[in-house]
């Protein structure tokens, strides 16, 4: 096979070089991060988190419009319907990111680095658990409407349901880690791992220290957040490569939101009632569709109601909490 025949083969549908390509960007835009604007661990303030948010969001909207100028309309309407809905979802997992620094009592300008290396692990867990949903559905069609159900009555609980704190310290990863880990009881700076004498044998043994148990905890709390993510863009479409990019587009920029979102999160309580409207919508438009004879509802369609309900959502919250933006103003 030569070069150009290898660019232009399919991989789960995509030809290869588009696939390598965003592969390209992504790492591209995460050396860019870590190796130059947050070389040195620092806190960052409200401010740069907000510009830098706002890149990241404007790279996903020009990298959305390429998708539909070289895929169609179609694909570029589902890449920013999941994209959206992928976004909105990582508001209501800032504030269990921040309850995990809080355990582990991280300062904030080790944060963003435990952050950062936390979206590489997200990067390779979204892609396996995204990889296995095209197989499935791709193998059993019926799966589109399990996860419709599970979308549906996931939306119905998140508007019922009381959510209580998670409570950290009875986590099991946080259990077994200490079980069979050596964890320091300090942080060391930046460092992930450290070399220190066993207190049994005086020997030079590694030790796990906070962050990197921070770390851990995240990228297992990532995995539980796309049990709903994942299955809402699979009901959207079926694109492998529409799914994944959204998915890692909308992930990329979370990182730099969460020094921004996190000391105004409970600014955003009423958008898990818009979030909970998005997630029974996507999982009832199959069966709408199947009772009227279509393949599918329109993609601007989709669109067009999943940006007013997410909008009508945060412009509702912004209103009904205004007295605390004001309350915080005034304690400055």
């Amino acid at each position: 096979m030569d070069v150009l025949s290898f660019f232009a083969a399919e991989w789960l549908g995509t030809p290869a070089w588009m696939w390598l390509g965003f592969l390209a960007i992504v790492l591209a835009l995460l050396a860019f991060d870590l190796g130059i604007l947050h070389k040195d661990d620092r806190e960052m303030g409200i401010s740069e988190s907000l510009w830098l948010s706002a890149f990241y969001i404007g790279f996903a909207m020009l990298f959305g419009v390429g998708v539909w100028m070289l895929m169609g309309a179609q694909s570029g309407m589902e890449y920013f319907t999941g994209f959206f809905i992928e976004k909105s979802l990582s508001i209501d997992n800032v504030f269990v990111i921040s309850l995990i620094f809080g355990f582990f009592a991280i300062p904030p300008k080790y944060q963003y680095r435990a952050l950062l290396w936390g979206i590489i692990g997200v990067i390779v867990l979204r892609g396996v658990m995204i990889g296995v949903g095209a197989a499935l559905v791709q193998n059993f069609s019926w799966v589109l409407y399990v996860f419709a159900v599970f979308l549906i009555l996931t939306g119905i609980k998140m508007m019922l349901g009381q959510e209580a704190d998670p409570d950290i310290s009875k986590n099991p990863v946080v259990r077994l880690a200490r079980r069979y880990m050596r964890i320091t009881p300090e942080l060391h700076d930046e460092k992930f791992f450290v070399r220190k004498p066993d207190p049994a044998t005086g020997k030079l043994v590694t030790w796990a220290t906070p962050l990197f148990l921070a770390l851990l905890v995240i990228n297992v709390a990532d995995v539980i957040f796309a049990v709903d993510s994942v299955p809402a863009i699979f009901a959207i479409t079926t694109d492998t490569f529409v799914v994944y990019t959204a998915n890692i587009m909308a992930i990329l920029g979370l990182r730099a939101l969460y020094f921004a979102l996190a000391a105004m999160v409970t600014r955003f309580h009423y958008l898990k009632y818009a979030l909970a409207l998005v997630l029974v919508f996507i999982g009832g438009k199959i069966f709408i569709a199947d009772l009227f004879g279509l393949d599918k509802l329109p993609a601007w369609f989709s669109l067009g109601v999943t940006l007013a309900i997410i909008a009508g959502g945060i412009a509702w919250s912004l209103w009904k909490t205004r007295g605390e933006a004001a309350h915080t103003v005034a304690t400055r």
